[in-house]
């Protein structure tokens, strides 16, 4: 890139639009560190029933707050950290500034959201708990996981078509 660093998207070719665009180098102690973090997460999701198929079915036919509970505080969590962040600008484990750059809402969304819906009703699976589920041995969810895969190429493949 002729030794020109930059974090803007569009100037990148080979660049995400994704909310930190990372410069530095990945390590090994860094990667380390974020395995660790989602087996913790994954054990936390089995142990709180987060990757049960009926825990999920009984959310979608309003028989539990279970669920629902742990979606809103996995909000309310979710935005005190945003806060936390922002205010003691906390940096990435690369030492890297967070940055949390402006959405804008569009039409697109309401179909994805619903698409999502649907599948995570049918399949009682939704991305977070996916990797959980094949490791507590729910070997069917590889289904889903690919799925999730060919779902997420057709939307690359398919983007500028597609209402945004």
């Amino acid at each position: 890139m002729s030794g020109v660093k930059t974090t803007d998207a569009r100037l990148r070719p080979d660049a995400c639009e994704a909310s930190n665009n990372q410069d530095l180098p990945e390590s090994l102690s860094g990667n380390l560190k974020y395995t660790l973090i989602g087996v913790v997460f994954g054990i936390v999701f089995v142990k709180a029933e987060i990757v049960s198929w009926f825990r999920i079915q009984e959310m979608f036919r309003l028989d539990s707050f279970h669920m629902y509970g742990v979606i809103g505080t996995a909000v309310v969590t979710g935005a005190l950290s945003v806060f936390l962040i922002r205010f003691f600008k906390v940096k990435t484990i690369q030492g890297e500034e967070v940055v949390f750059p402006k959405k804008t809402f569009n039409r697109g969304q309401i179909y994805g959201g619903l698409l999502f819906g649907l599948g995570w009703a049918i399949t009682g699976a939704c991305p977070g708990p996916l990797f959980a589920q094949i490791g507590a041995g729910y070997l069917a969810i590889l289904v889903t996981l690919i799925s999730a895969v060919a779902g997420t190429w057709l939307y690359g493949y398919f983007r500028d078509k597609l209402p945004h």
